[in-house]
């Protein structure tokens, strides 16, 4: 009987305990964790994928502009330390250096794509054209994950610095999480301009000097 009485006890406890932790935020910092983690994933995947049309792209303006090495090889071994890191979005520092050899790739995509203007015959290449589509589009996408992850990690640091969820937080070994760093929020939810096909405006004519009136 006492038994019994103890494991009436024991599981009333556990449910009171439970109902305790969730008002206390417990579930709540969860679903929050998660939806970080999700949220880098998709960063990731992004990224991931503008790193996949590198070589692509790399290919095809060699075979119209063979002898622009330096601007080629900087976009290659951009890429090659990218696909190198080993990232930890827990980690600060990780997290640093992860977004600057992403900001090289995308300063050595924008070299290459200046570069590319002195090509008509390239910018006409529709293998070109297909890949800036497929550019532009991974470029949007990359301002939109990025943006909403770091609106995630926002909410998510917030809420554990709140009271009563820092004390649960802190109990459970959940602290504040690094987020991305720029100089403007606002500016990267823009996606970035990614023209290949523009023409550069003519300049307007120049008008020739009228002679003087004659006396």
């Amino acid at each position: 009987m006492q038994g019994i009485f103890r494991r009436c006890a024991a599981v009333l406890a556990a449910i009171a305990a439970a109902a305790m932790l969730s008002g206390c935020g417990y579930n709540a910092i969860q679903q929050k964790d998660e939806a970080v983690k999700a949220g880098w994933s998709e960063v990731l995947n992004q990224y991931q994928r503008r790193a996949d049309l590198v070589p692509n792209l790399v290919a095809t303006v060699k075979g119209y502009a063979a002898h622009e090495s330096q601007v080629l090889t900087q976009v290659t071994e951009a890429r090659a330390r990218v696909g190198q890191l080993q990232v930890n979005a827990d980690d600060p520092a990780s997290l640093q250096q992860f977004q600057a050899a992403q900001g090289e790739l995308s300063s050595a995509l924008s070299r290459l794509l200046v570069v590319s203007e002195n090509y008509p015959t390239l910018k006409a290449d529709q293998s070109f054209r297909d890949l800036q589509a497929q550019l532009e589009g991974t470029e949007n996408r990359i301002a939109v994950a990025r943006g909403r992850y770091i609106a995630t990690v926002q909410d998510y640091n917030t809420f554990i610095r709140s009271f009563p969820q820092l004390i649960i937080a802190k109990v459970f070994g959940y602290g504040e999480k690094p987020n991305f760093t720029v100089e403007n929020e606002a500016q990267i939810r823009k996606a970035p301009d990614v023209d290949f096909g523009a023409t550069p405006a003519a300049p307007p004519p120049q008008t020739p000097p009228q002679p003087a009136p004659a006396n």
